[in-house]
Parts: C-alpha cells; structure tokens; sequence
C-alpha cells in the first residue's frame, strides 16, 4: 500500500532571507538556499586550487544533475537530458531540427498560446517564414474561469496542419494550467510536435514525463528549480537523436574525455541528448549549486511544495475575493503561481511599487499581481500581502 505524503512545514531555516522581507516572488527568481550557497563556496574553494583535476571531472557533475532532473520529471532515461543555458537556447535546438519532421510542409502551424514568455514566442519566426509556416496564437478567454475553456479552445486549435505545439504546464504570468496530458495525447494523433516550456513549474508542480510523453521539455534553473542563472536542463526524445546542434562542442563528442587523444578527431557524438549539452557544461562552480537544489527538491517534493502553498492561501483569498479581486478557481490554477486580478483601470505598477514599500515583493503582470509563494513563506507573508491589498481594494 502506497502511504500518503507527510506534511511539509515551513522550510524558512534553510534559506538566509531576512525576517522583515516577505519574498512572494519565486517566479522570478529564486533565493538560493543555505544548501545550494554552500555548494557554491564549496565549489569556488576546491577551484582556487585546480591542481588534481581530472578529465572524468569536466562531465561528472552533468551526469549527476542529468539522473536528479530525470527523478524530478519521471524521465526513466537520463541520456535524453541536455545541459543548457537558457530557454532561448534549448528552443533555438527545436527550430534549428523543425525542418527534420516527417512530412513537414508549408501551409502547416506552430500553435502557441497567448501572451506566451518571449523566449517561446521568437524562436519561431524566423523558422516559420523559412519553412512556409505559420503561427496560431490561442488567446486567453475573458472572464472566469479561464483555463476550461482556454483548454478547450488549445485542443480544438490542434488538428491535421498542426506541426508544432508550444505549451507550458502553467501560464508564466497568471498560473493557469494546461491540461498536458490531454494536450499531448492530441499532438500525437496528429503527428505534431510536443514542446513545454517548464520553466515555471517543474520543480514546484508534479511533472510525469511517462504520462505527458512530450518530444521536448525545457527548463531554466533559476526559478523553480531554485538553482544557478545561466543554467538550464532540456529533455529531447527520439526525434532529436540524430539532429542538429546549436554548436559543434568537443565535449559532445565519443571519447572527448580522453584528453591525450583529442585531436584524433571524432565524428561520432555521444548518445541521444548529449549533441545539444552546451559548450563549457562542466559549468564546475554552477553545477554543484544545482545539484544541491534538485536533491533538496526531491526531499520536498512537487506534491508537497504545492499543498503546502496551497494551505498557506487557503483563507486569503476568498477575503480577497470578496473586496473585488478576481482569482480563478482552484481546479484551474497552480498554487506555486497564481494571480490576483486588480480591478479594471488599477495601474497594477503603482501597486506592486507600494507593496515593495512594506517590503512584499510580487511582480506586476497585465491586470494582475504575480504572486510566487514557496516553503520559505510563512502565513505572516500572505498577511503582510492581504493586508495592503485590503488597503488599495475599491470601497
């Protein structure tokens, strides 16, 4: 019998955050905690000395992170995870192979959604004009609630002339989410390719690479994986195995650990994702501080960090709620991101800039206030946050 998941309290002693701070704001960027800034200063100590580097310790590191980030997304095959160094860059690895696609041809559609980060929205014009196709955006509904039929209306947007599907598990401005499953179930019965953006959920929000089964899943390290910038982890499937990369990295290749023997050139690259590892990815100071993230993510668990935000907001916001603030409901949000719509006319920066006064960071997004709480928070956070709210609410 499978036991039930132990309650995870506050985790506010492993971070460095002061008392008087209340940090609502991990969707952009994460503190790191007093486990990953010791693997940093580890990591910067032992390199002020490189004496006794070994070859076998430029790829160590990448393979440890590859197998912690493959537990994270049930991704039972870690040679299909790439280390990247930005969203931009893992996406630019889809476009650069999007012309590889059976039967691919012009007149066909990239479907995105609306007011989608712009890293998934750029990678594909370029590509799209190249390659004759074109871009269906999938706007999100007016009024509440939106994700039923922002859902509905993505599912119905996927048919016969779809080549590519954009999606991430939840949108990176308001915390909608996506019905991945249902999504991925629909680009394979049209034979489109699958790609999220995970960037803002995985690592906070369970992800189950076996039951989404997406061609390509990327990540950068520094939100919600609560890791280095400038680091990421991307996962390409069977597609991908013979494709192009981004760079030509002697890293990538058979044998490139074999340092007396690197200019017997090698054509041949390592296994399935490696051809996409960035150059330089021992990244020998970074890769130690995501190490210590993703093992302290796999202690918490997604499950866990999401009920625990959950019942951190569990009597605000109907007190929200009923001084006009507009939230969606429940069953079609995360609680790692969720959004608190201001009323129409509110200039949403003006807000955010008063909450900051009272040291409540958040982060202004179109009508709404972006609010990222994580195990750090304690309820006086939320009741720092409701009570300026209730200030600025209508009378």
């Amino acid at each position: 019998m499978i036991q039930p998941l132990s309650h995870l309290t506050s985790q506010r002693e492993a971070f460095t955050l002061p008392d008087d701070i209340h940090y609502l704001n991990c969707a952009t960027r994460a503190p790191y905690s007093k486990a990953v800034e010791a693997a940093g200063h580890g990591a910067i100590r032992r390199h002020t000395n490189p004496v006794g580097l070994r070859p076998d310790d430029f790829f160590s590191g990448a393979f440890i992170v590859r197998d912690l980030f493959s537990q994270l997304i049930n991704n039972p095959d870690p040679e299909r995870i790439a280390l990247i160094p930005s969203v931009s860059y893992g996406m630019g690895v889809v476009a650069r192979n999007l012309h590889r696609k059976a039967g691919l041809k012009p007149g066909q559609q990239i479907v995105l959604i609306g007011e989608e980060f712009p890293s998934d929205v750029y990678a594909w014009d370029r590509v799209s004009q190249e390659l004759g196709l074109s871009i269906t955006t999938i706007g999100m509904p007016d009024g509440f609630p939106k994700a039923p039929r922002w859902n509905e209306r993505l599912l119905s947007a996927i048919d016969a002339s779809t080549a590519l599907v954009v999606v991430p598990p939840v949108h990176w401005m308001y915390g909608t989410r996506f019905d991945l499953e249902a999504i991925g179930q629909r680009a394979r019965e049209v034979g489109a390719l699958f790609v999220i953006d995970g960037t803002q959920a995985i690592g906070a929000l369970p992800f189950d690479w076996q039951k989404i089964q997406p061609d390509t899943i990327i990540c950068a390290a520094y939100k919600w994986l609560m890791g280095p910038y400038s680091l990421g982890l991307a996962y390409y499937g069977p597609f991908f195995d013979d494709g192009i990369p981004l760079e030509e990295s002697w890293m990538n290749r058979e044998g490139s650990n074999l340092f007396h023997r690197l200019t017997q050139y090698e054509p041949a690259y390592r296994p399935k994702a490696y051809r996409y590892n960035v150059g330089e990815h021992s990244h020998f100071i970074q890769m130690p501080m995501l190490e210590a993230s993703l093992r302290q993510l796999l202690d918490w668990q997604p499950e866990r960090i999401q009920a625990y935000c959950r019942e951190l907001f569990l009597s605000a916001l109907p007190e929200l709620a009923s001084k006009g603030y507009e939230i969606e409901p429940e069953a079609g949000r995360a609680h790692h991101l969720l959004s608190i719509w201001l009323p129409a006319g509110t200039d949403t920066l003006a807000v955010q800039h008063a909450l900051l006064q009272q040291n409540v960071s958040v982060s202004a997004r179109g009508q709404a206030l972006r609010v990222a709480p994580h195990v750090y928070n304690e309820p006086r956070d939320v009741e720092a946050l409701v009570n300026q709210l209730l200030i600025h609410a209508e009378p």
